[in-house]
C-alpha cells in the first residue's frame, strides 16, 4: 500500500495500517529531524513525538493538498524546529537568570580603593629604598627579570644583585608591615 492510503486508514483508527506507515516513514522522518535537531537522542524523541502525532491527527491529511509523505515530513520539520527553538529559548532563559542571580562575592568599589591604597603604600616604601635596591627590585618584580637577567642589565655580579634584592625586600617588608 502507498503512504497516502495508509494514512487515510490510520485516520479511521486502523492500527495495522499505522504499523505499516510507521515502517515506511520512520526512516525519512528521523533523517529530517536529525538534520534539524542534530542531537541523536533528541532526534529519536522528536521522531517518536511526530509518529504519535500522526496517529492522533491523521484525519487532517488531505490528499488533494499533497502526498502523505510531504504531510508527514512537514509535521516532522515543524516539530523539530519547535524543539530547537524551545532548547534555544531555555538556554537563553537560563543565561538571563544566571546573570540576574550573579552577585559579586565582594564589594568592587571597596576592592578597588583597597588596591589603590596598597599600590600607594608600595610606591611610598619603594621610595625609601636606595636607588640601587629600588632599581633591582623594580627590574625583578615589575619587569619580570630573573636575578641573573637583572645582574646582566645592571652589569653587576649576581651575588651583588642578590644581596641588594635581599636587603631591599627586607626593607620593603618592614615598611609595609609598619603601614598596615
Amino acid at each position: 500500500m502507498e503512504a497516502d492510503e495508509l494514512l487515510m486508514l490510520v485516520a479511521d483508527g486502523d492500527q495495522k495500517a499505522f504499523e505499516e506507515l510507521y515502517g515506511l516513514v520512520s526512516g525519512p522522518v528521523f533523517g529530517l529531524v536529525r538534520r534539524v535537531v542534530r542531537d541523536p537522542a533528541q532526534s529519536e524523541e522528536v521522531t517518536q513525538e511526530v509518529l504519535l502525532e500522526l496517529w492522533r491527527s491523521a484525519a487532517r491529511f488531505d490528499p488533494r493538498r499533497g502526498s502523505a509523505l510531504s504531510f508527514v515530513l512537514t509535521v516532522a520539520h515543524r516539530r523539530a524546529v519547535d524543539r530547537v527553538r524551545s532548547a534555544r529559548a531555555a538556554g537563553e532563559r537560563d543565561l538571563r537568570e544566571a546573570r540576574r542571580a550573579h552577585h559579586p562575592a565582594y564589594d568592587q568599589v571597596a576592592e578597588e580603593v583597597e588596591a589603590g591604597l596598597e599600590r600607594e603604600s608600595v610606591r611610598r616604601c619603594l621610595d625609601r629604598l636606595t636607588a640601587l635596591q629600588r632599581q633591582s627590585v623594580t627590574l625583578a618584580y615589575y619587569d619580570g627579570y630573573t636575578y641573573r637577567e637583572v645582574a646582566e642589565r645592571l652589569r653587576l655580579p649576581l651575588g651583588t644583585v642578590k644581596t641588594r634584592m635581599r636587603d631591599g625586600l627586607g626593607r620593603l617588608r618592614d615598611c609595609l608591615d609598619g603601614a598596615a
